[in-house]
């Protein structure tokens, strides 16, 4: 079973899915999901840009 992740902009919840499904939504590929879930990334977040939380 994929990782499913929820996506968030800010405080803002955007959706909720596998890496594919939410590649395909947001137009980026899954690696660019999995990025968005790692702890460089949310430090470099200053509630401008996506992160993702592995469910």
């Amino acid at each position: 079973m994929a990782d499913e992740f929820a996506v968030y902009k800010g405080e803002t919840f955007l959706d909720e899915g596998s890496a594919e499904e939410l590649a395909e939504r947001f137009n980026v590929k899954p690696d660019t999901v999995r990025w968005w879930s790692t702890p460089t990334s949310h430090k470099r977040n200053k509630g401008k840009r996506k992160v993702a939380i592995r469910l």
